[in-house]
């Protein structure tokens, strides 16, 4: 190996001193980069440090080049930036910070290489191995690019400094994906629990794959999705922890400067481009990827109020739309009203309607997987059955196994519906609404429709079991859904969900 050297390059990034180009997505800058002379010595190592400067309102995403040569075995960078105090209230300097390849950054990902946010000061990648959240594969002559995310840059500025390390010689083999099987073994048609919104140490999590597989399984979970920010590396790491016992979907969080969308079951090794904002107006296109690639979509916590989380793309795109995210909190009480509100919506100007679902978003302890969990009825455990009934909106969300529910309406010659279903009767028809509960002790059923909570029943006993029935017309609720609630200790406002269903739709189309 030869004696390794370094040099640094000074550069100041100024935007009214480079270039502000469009990617087909987002604004981005691409700022000067670094380059290494042909491998004397395969078996060398070559580093190279790079420093700039970000100013306040830096487009999302600046490119560093780096001119890679031929016989690279291995790539590794590793970043710094500052931290100055800001007053209260005011966002100070945060970096994410990912990888293209010589393929380039242009909008789809072709070029795409990994990706790990701000979780990471350094990765690695090779032909055989990777860090989390990145993909091995060669390491070709070219100019890649590292990808960097201001996601938030304090007023005075954000100063950075990167890494760049080649490592010189064979590039060792690239082992042929291994993903998890489509089909688990079910119960035919039946109930299944699953949580469609987790992360590993693929992206801003702490869990393996394989310790995510454990607790779903102590959560009595069927299903799981693959979600990480931005990367679908975590794909080829879930055929071992799966079974025939847990269906693994996998998918990614797409995650953007104005809002989070899980693809939930798309095809393997699909990557879901997210370098773009609401006004951009691209992302149907992208909605679209993720439903040729076999997928869902689903935005996440549509009202969470960390910077860049709540949703600004509108519903029209949405397959679902995940009303609980996590414990229970003021934003998905927001979040559940709004989705309320589309349903009347829905009912009011005779469109179609857009399910509700939850995730755990569970990253590290003390996060609960399964916390809350949506549980459909699918024809089977495999992808297309659990999708189809999430699609459908055959789903409640529970806050964990223990809670389960079966709501049904029914009319007065054996006309039946369940959960995501229409009862066909006439207007004026007698219907009776059923509500039947177990594991959710003292909680109190709420039963809710197009006109509010017109059904409120006492608290249930400690066994948490009971049965609810309430009858109405189809003139009077045109769709019925149930809520249950812990007590409160205090106040008009309700208590924390235990659980609540997707709706029962009453009367004639």
């Amino acid at each position: 190996m030869c004696e390794e050297h370094r040099t640094a390059q000074e550069h100041r990034t100024a935007i009214g001193r480079r270039a502000v180009f469009a990617t087909g997505t987002a604004a981005a800058l691409t700022v000067g980069g670094v380059s290494f002379a042909s491998a004397a010595d395969r078996g060398g190592r070559e580093t190279r440090t790079v420093r700039g400067t970000l100013p306040p309102g830096a487009p999302d995403f600046v490119y560093v080049p780096v001119e890679v040569p031929d016989g690279v075995r291995e790539i590794a960078v590793a970043y710094t930036y500052d931290r100055p105090a800001v007053p209260a209230g005011t966002p100070g300097n945060a970096l994410d910070i990912g990888l293209f390849d010589e393929r380039g950054t242009e909008s789809g990902g072709r070029g795409f290489r990994g990706w790990s946010g701000g979780a990471r000061t350094a990765f690695f990648l090779r032909a055989d191995d990777a860090t989390p959240g990145y993909l091995p594969g060669p390491v070709r002559a070219g100019t890649w690019h590292i990808a960097l995310g201001p996601y938030t840059v304090a007023p005075q500025g954000l100063s950075y400094e990167l890494t760049v390390t080649l490592t010189y010689g064979e590039p060792g083999q690239t082992a042929r994906p291994v993903y998890p099987p489509e089909r688990a073994g079910g119960r035919g048609r039946a109930w299944y629990r699953g949580d469609c919104h987790l992360h590993s140490w693929h992206s801003d999590g702490r869990r393996t794959p394989a310790e995510i597989a454990a607790l779903a399984r102590a959560a009595g979970l069927d299903f799981i999705n693959s979600s990480e920010h931005n990367t679908h590396s975590a794909h080829a790491h879930w055929a071992e922890a799966a079974g025939d016992d847990l269906l693994v979907l996998l998918g990614e969080e797409v995650t953007t400067r104005t809002g989070h969308v899980v693809a939930l079951g798309t095809d393997p090794g699909t990557f879901v481009d997210w370098r773009y904002r609401a006004r951009d107006d691209r992302f149907g296109r992208f909605a679209r990827r993720i439903r040729r690639a076999g997928g869902l979509v689903v935005p996440a916590h549509p009202h969470a109020t960390c910077i860049g989380c709540a949703w600004k793309f509108g519903f029209g795109e949405a397959d679902a739309v995940e009303v609980w995210n996590g414990p229970w909190t003021p934003d998905d009480e927001v979040a559940l009203a709004d989705w309320d509100g589309m349903l009347v919506a829905s009912v009011r100007d005779g469109r179609g309607w857009i399910p509700a679902m939850g995730g755990s978003d569970a990253h590290r302890d003390p996060d609960v997987v399964g916390h809350p969990q949506t549980v459909v009825l699918a024809d089977d455990l495999s992808r297309a059955a659990v999708q189809e009934g999430i699609r459908a909106g055959r789903s409640y969300v529970a806050e964990s196994r223990h809670v389960s529910l079966a709501l049904t309406a029914s009319g007065g010659r054996g006309e039946h519906a369940g959960i995501g279903g229409r009862l066909g009767v006439d207007g004026d028809t007698p219907v009776t609404v059923r509500l039947e509960v177990a594991g959710a002790p003292r909680c109190t059923v709420r039963l809710v429709t197009d006109q509010g909570v017109l059904h409120t029943g006492a608290p249930l006993p400690v066994s948490g079991s009971g049965v609810v029935e309430w009858r109405t017309t189809p003139s009077h609720a045109a769709y019925v859904r149930a809520e249950l609630r812990h007590e409160t200790a205090a106040g008009p406002l309700p208590g924390a969900l235990a659980a609540f269903t997707n709706p029962i739709f009453l009367g004639r189309r």
